[in-house]
């Protein structure tokens, strides 16, 4: 049996560690593809985003409470659905999370060296792997600062960019269902960070309290950040420049005349993609352990190390693979992917969710967050939906066709699963 995690991580870590992922997805890359699918949409989109998330933060919350362990839905699904739907929610979360692991490193070599973007990119996957192995307290801390300083700047520029003038009328773009369906999707992506407090939930202290209200104040804080974001960049920029800005912030603070403000932009944009990207690194390795733990994956990624009490074999493995990527990475072409597959991830959270209580008024809450993730990821563009259900259908044949020469003992010598039946939350 693999040694079991310390849990280190309080309160005010749990809220950076999600901030920060939230942060560093959305304020810095999701807005203008957004604003080219959504065009004068853009805001309902994010009002659409919001609420599907809010449903699963709702879920993924309860579920945490009740399972508080490594691996998130991965957990959540093997527990209360059986040990297919876990597997697939496992699959989905390390695949889309990985490509968003390779977009993150990718803008942030982008924003601070554009000429050398894939080598900088490359060692931020280093200098990220070596905290991660230094103990989940220490990434939390960084997280803090990280996640201190670019809210800083990002209110400072939201001020300039709301202070300054408005933006001339451009004609906006059309504003189509599919449109705002596609730029909600995108927008997802910026939400899906308090995720990792779930994948984390054998570091945390306190998990059934801790957990539950670290999300919803993550929750809180990243909504309206954005609102006030997205409403400053419209203002500044308009719809049709924001579509096509590669450096939304930088452009939006240049054009309300305090460019003053350019080089800390750049330096919160960097810091928000790399907190990101350790924060991502986090979750896909805690959900690779339990994996491994449970024989899908091979059975040395469930190493920890005695030391730090970290999964350091799937910490360096995740890191390989990030690596092998970032060569071949598009940013939007990863967001949109990633979307696709945390959006399926979610899914599953809601079906195991709906298993938690026959209250109505829960499933309500269930049957709304599976809807809307089903409804945003088809409307995502149609290669991403292909691709996606491709490598998800490719999880699942490797599955079963393994499930099927596996041994009485589970395979690997790990213990078949078993699942409880359902059980009643108050």
């Amino acid at each position: 049996m693999t040694a079991p995690l310390d849990r280190r991580l309080g309160l005010l870590g749990s809220v950076a560690v999600g901030t920060g992922a939230m942060i560093g997805a959305g304020l810095f890359v999701a807005f203008p593809p957004a604003a080219a699918a959504a065009g004068d949409g853009l805001l309902l989109a994010l009002g659409i985003a919001a609420a599907v998330a809010a449903c699963n933060a709702i879920s993924s919350a309860r579920l945490a409470r009740r399972h508080p362990v490594a691996g998130g839905t991965y957990a959540f699904g093997r527990e209360r659905l059986g040990p297919l739907w876990g597997y697939l929610a496992g699959w989905s979360f390390v695949a889309g999370k990985t490509s968003s692991c390779a977009a993150m490193a990718f803008a942030l070599g982008t924003y601070i060296w554009p000429d050398h973007a894939r080598l900088l990119a490359l060692g931020a996957v280093v200098v990220v792997t070596a905290v991660n192995l230094a103990g989940v307290e220490k990434s939390a801390a960084v997280s803090i600062a990280v996640v201190a300083a670019v809210v800083g700047v990002v209110l400072v520029a939201v001020v300039a960019m709301l202070g300054g003038p408005a933006a001339p009328d451009a004609g906006g773009s059309g504003v189509t269902s599919g449109g705002v369906l596609q730029a909600s999707g995108l927008l997802f992506f910026a939400f899906a960070g308090y995720a990792r407090l779930a994948t984390l939930g054998e570091e945390v202290r306190e998990p059934a309290r801790t957990i539950p209200v670290a999300m919803a104040v993550t929750f809180v804080l990243v909504l309206a950040l954005y609102t006030a974001a997205a409403a400053a960049l419209l203002h500044s920029l308009g719809t049709v420049t924001l579509a096509e800005s590669l450096r939304p912030f930088v452009a939006g603070v240049d054009a309300a005349g305090a460019r003053v403000l350019v080089p800390s932009v750049l330096a919160a944009a960097a810091l928000a993609a790399g907190g990101a990207l350790l924060s991502l690194m986090l979750g896909v390795s805690r959900t690779t352990l339990a994996m491994a733990r449970d024989g899908h994956l091979p059975r040395a990624l469930a190493g920890v190390s005695p030391r730090t009490r970290v999964p350091h074999v799937a910490e360096v493995a995740v890191a390989l693979v990030v690596a092998g990527l970032i060569c071949v990475g598009d940013l939007i072409t990863s967001v949109t992917f990633s979307s696709y597959c945390v959006l399926a991830y979610y899914a599953i959270t809601n079906l195991a969710a709906w298993t938690l209580s026959r209250s109505p008024s829960w499933r309500v809450v269930c049957a709304l967050g599976l809807a809307g993730c089903l409804t945003l990821a088809l409307g995502l563009p149609t290669s991403t939906v292909i691709a996606g259900t491709v490598v998800i259908g490719l999880g699942a044949a490797n599955y079963l066709c393994k499930r099927s020469s596996w041994p009485a003992d589970g395979g690997w010598g790990h213990p078949p699963l078993t699942v409880p039946p359902p059980r009643e939350v108050s």
